[in-house]
């Protein structure tokens, strides 16, 4: 469960600052959309969410090239970068939240194990991306990034200049 209190501060961010958010999510699976839409206000600052699970839906609902994909896989650095872009510009939005990664307890493999998650956001100004390495069960793995999403959008927020 998301700390309270975070959630707080980020929706008055938000508010106060007269700005909007959107997201992608794939495996945090809409959390972070329904994490963001349990303040109230927050019509204000929170335009929509898309789960885009699949890279088809990747590609068909966020832009994200086909090449991109290929090469690097769902769970990377580029495609979460993209996923945020993709949000950012569709949704006619100042932030765009992107998470992709593997919350298990399948999928994982040496070189991406279970609990590798990429958050992006992209900005007015540029695209960031962090990289994580969570542990525990699906569920567990699920919060911490929404904790995580929410902790470096109000890091971002708090340095944005515009």
């Amino acid at each position: 469960m998301v700390d309270r209190q975070l959630l707080n501060k980020v929706s008055d961010e938000l508010k106060q600052r007269h700005l909007t958010i959107a997201t992608a999510e794939s495996c945090t699976g809409g959390l972070i959309a329904h994490t963001l839409t349990n303040v109230t206000g927050s019509s204000e600052y929170f335009e929509r969410g898309i789960v885009s699970y699949s890279n088809t839906s990747k590609k068909e609902l966020l832009n994200v090239p086909e090449t991109i994909l290929q090469q690097y896989g769902a769970v990377s650095q580029h495609t979460a970068e993209a996923m945020a872009q993709g949000i950012k510009k569709q949704a006619k939005v100042d932030f765009g939240l992107a998470t992709t990664g593997i919350a298990g307890p399948t999928g994982g493999t040496k070189d991406k194990p279970v609990g590798l998650v990429y958050i992006s956001i992209a900005t007015p100004q540029k695209v960031l991306v962090k990289k994580y390495q969570f542990t525990g069960d699906r569920l567990s793995i699920k919060e911490q990034t929404c904790t995580a999403a929410l902790t470096f959008l109000l890091e971002t927020l708090q340095d944005f200049k515009g």
